[in-house]
């Protein structure tokens, strides 16, 4: 699937349009294209049995869909894999930039980056794009890595399901910036600012039976 993250923004429609704080939102695709990229972990909302669940899970992009995988027993997995209607769902993802600590308690807030996306996800049946869709999960974890294992066996692969969420009803929403104290506040003697945050690997920790004479590959290193 092409790439478009030079064209038109995502149109706004009831449900991307937030009802608090408008002006944070937006349809950009390259910056909606952008938070995706740098994450790997969404929320996965929909309902069951007429209650509301949400699940933490891997997803990758690949152009204008989003792949989420899972076990053919996942109840989720079950329902999107009806050809009518799929299931509809709710995909969220947030970076959290930093901590945003105000003089007074009620001002308190954090900077972050979020995508949300609404939309009906399908089961992905076509052996193909199933193979290539479990490649991009695992390089949306740690870019290259998929070139660096063994692929997924027939029985594997059989045992896995992967839906698929096109990004059609698709908004992302920002704050940056420091505290938003009232004018009254700012002579109380409280420190206010931001405390920034930002994600971080250690070192590599090799398995306990690893031939040590494999080194650790480029693209770990380089994280």
């Amino acid at each position: 699937m092409a790439d478009t993250s030079t064209a038109a923004p995502y149109p706004a429609t009831d449900r991307t349009v937030p009802t608090r704080y408008r002006e944070r939102a937006s349809y950009d695709r390259e910056l909606v294209h952008g938070i995706l990229d740098t994450a790997y972990l969404c929320h996965l909302g929909f309902v069951r049995d007429g209650a509301p669940v949400v699940l933490p899970t891997l997803f990758a992009r690949v152009g204008e869909r989003l792949y989420i995988h899972g076990s053919t027993g996942a109840r989720p997995l079950r329902a999107a894999g009806q050809a009518d209607p799929g299931l509809a769902v709710c995909l969220t993802v947030t970076h959290v930039d930093g901590l945003v600590l105000a003089r007074s308690a009620f001002h308190h807030s954090i900077n972050y980056r979020s995508v949300v996306v609404h939309g009906t996800a399908h089961e992905v049946t076509d052996p193909r794009e199933k193979r290539e869709a479990l490649d991009a999960l695992v390089d949306q974890v740690v870019p290259g890595r998929s070139r660096d294992s063994r692929p997924a066996t027939a029985k594997e692969l059989a045992a896995t399901a992967v839906i698929s969420l096109d990004l059609n009803e698709v908004s992302a929403k920002l704050r940056s910036g420091g505290p938003n104290d009232d004018a009254e506040d700012l002579g109380l003697p409280h420190w206010a600012g931001v405390l920034p945050l930002a994600p971080g690997y250690g070192e590599p920790v090799p398995a306990d039976d690893l031939d040590p004479a494999l080194a650790v590959p480029e693209y770990l290193t380089a994280r």
